[in-house]
């Protein structure tokens, strides 16, 4: 979307008033060029933090909106085409009434199965409190951490978005055999 030059620009002009809209899009890059800004004396570095708090929070509301409504407004053959029968909608909400909150921020940590566990979570029709409460659990952490990074080391900003990214995938790749060990794993059980 931005380049993290041209962002990076644009927060420095504009600070805490650009960062809210931003960080919704973005994320964890804004958070961490947001610290190093605060660093070096443009915004307060609670504020930066508070902001992109809030700033998770209702980017993945609204993801969780997204989810909600998905169902009702994709066609039947799209809705099967992506596996959306009424057999795996019942299991997927089976699942996040047992395990929603641990599901939540699973995802918000390893922050590349995200944007699917939120989609999920507003599917599955999880209550919303409950949702932005877990959710705020795994925000919280998150953003922190990001906001040291920013704040210590953020004048590598550009290298970190590059690791994030990488990061992502690696946890991603982790999520998805760690998945195919449980299945096959579980599947040998039960024969």
């Amino acid at each position: 979307m931005f380049t993290t030059a041209a962002l990076a620009q644009l927060l420095q002009t504009y600070g805490l008033a650009l960062l809210f809209p931003i960080a919704i899009l973005e994320g964890p890059i804004v958070t961490v060029i947001g610290a190093y800004f605060a660093r070096l004396g443009y915004m307060n570095v609670v504020a930066v933090y508070g902001v992109c708090v809030l700033a998770d929070l209702v980017g993945d509301a609204g993801m969780y909106a997204l989810g909600r409504a998905g169902p009702r407004f994709l066609p039947a053959h799209w809705l099967a085409r992506i596996g959306g029968d009424e057999a795996r909608l019942a299991a997927l909400v089976a699942h996040f009434k047992a395990k929603g909150g641990r599901t939540i921020v699973i995802g918000k940590i390893t922050h590349s199965a995200g944007f699917l566990v939120l989609l999920a979570a507003g599917a599955a029709r999880m209550p919303f409190w409950p949702f932005l409460w877990y959710n705020l659990v795994g925000t919280v952490p998150k953003t922190l951490f990001f906001t040291i990074v920013g704040f210590t080391i953020g004048h590598a900003y550009a290298s970190i978005n590059g690791y994030i990214g990488k990061i992502s995938v690696v946890m991603l790749i982790a999520l998805v055999a760690a998945a195919l060990f449980w299945y096959v794993h579980s599947k040998g059980q039960k024969e």
